[in-house]
């Protein structure tokens, strides 16, 4: 009963996030498979912990591990891919300045859309951009998505009445420079609201740890007694609930 309710647990918390499920779906649409990387859940992180667990504690405390290093792990991929989309919002500024800059020194459109491209330090993004100038279709999602959007309709409207895209692409690049300033901004802001947090995630660790140094023996009485497990429990769940809450705050105040 206690192994299929372990591997029940690893099987949920493996569950890819559902941004990861529409990226897949969007692949096939597009017959080109999603990565591997993005597809596999934090199950080994898992095992490994239910592993730890089971030999230095009980299989509650082997539960509990396991979940807690999975959803540490899907957390740091997370972050993996908030960084990966910054690092492309960035490409493409650079990429949307130097077209800017070879539109206004009169080269045709798509030569400096192409140059731009090349210029480009995500391959991805060099085959968006030039897709949105060449075909005016903009890439589905992402949060460069609404930038190339905007650029195909300047595309668009460029080649019906004939007016100039320097202004506007300069513009698209002005605009995300100011998301990325405002970003910045209101991550210096939260870093005090963000350290707090964590010291407060931290308190019950040293309030184990303070209790075996004078000799109470808390984790005795959190893992081998019936009214501890209880207790183990619903620490744990306060605890995971009260983290979640707080990144979700900072990740609503950011974006």
């Amino acid at each position: 009963m206690i192994a299929a309710l372990l591997c029940l647990a690893a099987a949920l918390l493996a569950w890819p996030d559902p941004a990861v499920l529409r990226r897949a779906r969007i692949g096939r649409r597009r017959r080109s498979p999603p990565r591997s990387a993005d597809l596999a859940g934090p199950l080994p992180v898992a095992v490994a912990a239910a592993a730890v667990g089971a030999a230095l504690g009980t299989p509650l405390v082997a539960a509990l591990g396991a979940g807690c290093a999975a959803l540490v792990a899907r957390s740091w991929r997370a972050r993996r891919r908030a960084a990966r989309s910054e690092a492309r919002e960035q490409a493409l500024v650079a990429a949307l300045g130097a077209m800017a800059a070879d539109l206004r020194s009169g080269r045709p459109l798509d030569d400096a859309a192409a140059a731009a491209a090349r210029g480009s330090a995500d391959d991805e993004l060099g085959r968006a951009l030039l897709r949105a100038v060449r075909t005016a279709a903009a890439s589905e999602g992402g949060p460069d998505g609404s930038a190339l959007r905007r650029l195909s309709a300047a595309v668009r409207l460029s080649a019906r009445t004939g007016a100039s895209l320097a202004e506007v692409v300069t513009a698209v690049g002005d605009d995300l420079r100011a998301r990325q300033r405002h970003r910045l901004d209101l991550r210096s802001a939260l870093a005090g609201p963000r350290a707090g947090a964590t010291l407060l995630a931290g308190l019950p660790l040293l309030g184990l740890a303070m209790g075996s140094g004078v000799g109470a023996d808390p984790w005795r009485v959190l893992t081998q007694t019936a009214i501890g497990q209880v207790l183990l429990v619903a620490g744990v769940a306060l605890e995971l609930a009260g983290v979640s809450w707080s990144s979700r705050l900072a990740a609503r105040a950011i974006r």
